[in-house]
C-alpha cells in the first residue's frame, strides 16, 4: 500500500514527506541542519530546551520542529530573524548558569559570548550594577562514585534524555529521575544516594544520550583533565559485542591506539544505540596494560 503524503513549504522550497512526520524530519529531507539538545533520535520529544523552534506562518509562536506533525499546504521559515534571535537567547540563558564547553551546538547558535549582565537592567529601566559574580548558577562537585563514568551536574540543562533512556523508554532500571522544583531541580538516584548504592546497572544509555557531557566515560573525562582529549585525532571502528549472541553494534572511539568509549549507532535495529554494562564499559581487556613493554 502506498504511504501517504503530505507537501509543504520550507524556506520557499517544496517539501513533501511521509505523513507522520515532524517539521524536523522534512528540514531534514529539505537538508537543513536545525540545531537540537533535547531531541534524540530513539526518544520521544519532549520539547524541553526550544533550540529546534522555527517559524510557522500563522501561528502566534514559534514552534518545536521535534515535535510539530507537518501539515498539507504549511509554510515554515527555519532561518528568519525571529527564529536566529530565539535559538540565540535560549543558548545564551543557558550558558548563563550551565557550564556548555563540551555541548555541541550548531554554528551560529552557541554563546559567542559571555551572557550580557546589563541586559534585564536595560530592558527594566533599574539603575543597580549588576553583580555577574553573584549570579545563580547549576554549578555542583563533579560527582566520581564509580570506575565507569563521571556525573557533572554543571553542565546539566534538564533535557530529561537520561531519565527517559533508564526509564520506561528503553532500560526500565528507574535509577535516576528528577528531583526539587524550580532553580534546585536536578537529575538524581532515589534519595540521592551514590551511584553504587542505587539502582543503576551501569549499561551507560544516559551517557549516550546526553547532549551537553554531564554524564561522561570516565577514561573521557580523564583525558579532558589532562588536556589531552583531542576527537581529530581520534578514529573509530564499528565491530560487534563479542560477550553474548544477542548481536549489538560497537563503535570503538580510539585515541592513540587507546579505546577511549564506546557507543552503539542510533539506527541499529538490535541497539538503537543502547547497550549492557559489558557492551558499553567491558573493553579493558583488548587494552595494553600498563606493566607490559
Amino acid at each position: 500500500m502506498t504511504q501517504r503524503t503530505v507537501s509543504l513549504t520550507i524556506d520557499d522550497a517544496q517539501v513533501e514527506v511521509p505523513e507522520g512526520s515532524t517539521l524536523l524530519d522534512a528540514c531534514a529531507q529539505r537538508g537543513i541542519d536545525t540545531p537540537t539538545l533535547c531531541y534524540g533520535e530513539t526518544l520521544q520529544p519532549v520539547n524541553a530546551c526550544r533550540v529546534c523552534v522555527v517559524e510557522l506562518e500563522g501561528a502566534r509562536t514559534l514552534v518545536p520542529a521535534c515535535s510539530r506533525v507537518a501539515e498539507d499546504g504549511m509554510v515554515v521559515r527555519t532561518d528568519s530573524e525571529r527564529v536566529r534571535h530565539s535559538r540565540k537567547m535560549v543558548m545564551e540563558f543557558l550558558a548563563s548558569s550551565t557550564d556548555l564547553s563540551t555541548t555541541p551546538v550548531a554554528e551560529g547558535y552557541g554563546p559567542a559570548a559571555p551572557p550580557d549582565p546589563d541586559r534585564d537592567h536595560k530592558r527594566t529601566g533599574h539603575h543597580e550594577e549588576p553583580d555577574g559574580q553573584t549570579a545563580a548558577t547549576v554549578h555542583a562537585p563533579t560527582k566520581v562514585d564509580n570506575d565507569l563514568y563521571v556525573r557533572d551536574y554543571s553542565k546539566c540543562i534538564l533535557c530529561y534524555k537520561c531519565v527517559d533512556a533508564c526509564g520506561d523508554q528503553w532500560q526500565n532500571t528507574f535509577a535516576i529521575t528528577v528531583a526539587g522544583r524550580g532553580f534546585d531541580a536536578r537529575i538524581s538516584t532515589e534519595y540521592a544516594n551514590p551511584l553504587p548504592d542505587s539502582a543503576c546497572v551501569y549499561c551507560g544509555n544516559c551517557i549516550a544520550v546526553c547532549p551537553t557531557g554531564a554524564l561522561m566515560f570516565a577514561s573521557e573525562h580523564e583525558l579532558r583533565e589532562a588536556a589531552q582529549w583531542d576527537e581529530s585525532r581520534q578514529t573509530q571502528a564499528d565491530t560487534i559485542c563479542p560477550y553474548c549472541g544477542v548481536g549489538c553494534n560497537l563503535t570503538l572511539h580510539v585515541q592513540d591506539n587507546q579505546i577511549v568509549k564506546v557507543s552503539s549507532p542510533d539506527d541499529h535495529d538490535i541497539t538503537r544505540g543502547n547497550l549492557c554494562i559489558k557492551g558499553r564499559f567491558g573493553f579493558q581487556h583488548v587494552q595494553p596494560r600498563p606493566d607490559r613493554d
